[in-house]
């Protein structure tokens, strides 16, 4: 029991201190060279848009830093809407993709950012629809509600008594079958009478 105990707070504390860190995370873009060069001993970045790697390292940290939280957010969060997260999760890794996109080639007649919520349209589309389906099936657990059984009962709008009615006069018929008599008056007449 304090060995799963253990681990809960090791993993908590990991999340905290990782949430704490991310202003430093955005802050990293100071470290970087004020040029349009960034030559190391793995690669050599130059920024053809911005005209500077510190100005792309803003840029680029601007929008890792929210989706990093989102992330963590998304991970961690215990609520059925969690899966809405994924949106936002989902523009800010576009606009990332993006911002580098333009940056490395140079390349700012794409309109993709332009329309970036129409290229996101159908991914947003799928996620709320899940998340529809998932407040659906937790409403259903919460008011102890099943859809199966209402296609198994012979419910109808246009039905002029309820259900529950209809079993009452279900169960005269039953009663009243060995008579030879007009069931139906009766059936009718015995239900008014019993109300």
């Amino acid at each position: 029991m304090t060995e799963g105990r253990s681990e809960f707070l090791l993993l908590g504390s990991i999340i905290a201190l990782l949430i704490a860190f991310s202003p430093y995370l955005f802050y990293l873009y100071e470290i970087f060279p004020n040029a349009p060069v960034w030559e190391n001993s793995f690669f050599t970045y130059e920024s053809k848009y911005y005209l500077n790697v510190t100005t792309a390292m803003w840029t680029y940290l601007g929008k890792m830093t929210p989706l990093f939280l989102l992330l963590i957010w998304f991970f961690t969060c215990k609520h059925w809407w969690y899966h809405v997260i994924l949106i936002p999760t989902g523009m800010y890794a576009f606009q990332l993709v993006v911002a580098f996109y333009e940056d490395v080639y140079m390349d700012t007649s794409i309109f993709m950012d332009i329309n970036g919520l129409i290229y996101l349209a159908p991914f947003f589309i799928i996620i709320l629809s899940f998340v529809y389906l998932v407040r659906i099936k937790v409403f259903d657990r919460v008011y102890g509600l099943d859809l199966s059984e209402l296609e198994e009962t012979e419910i109808s709008v246009f039905s002029p008594i309820s259900d529950k009615d209809l079993k009452e006069v279900k169960s005269f018929q039953d009663e009243d079958d060995h008579e030879e008599i007009d069931q139906s008056n009766i059936l009718v007449e015995d239900y008014y009478r019993k109300l």
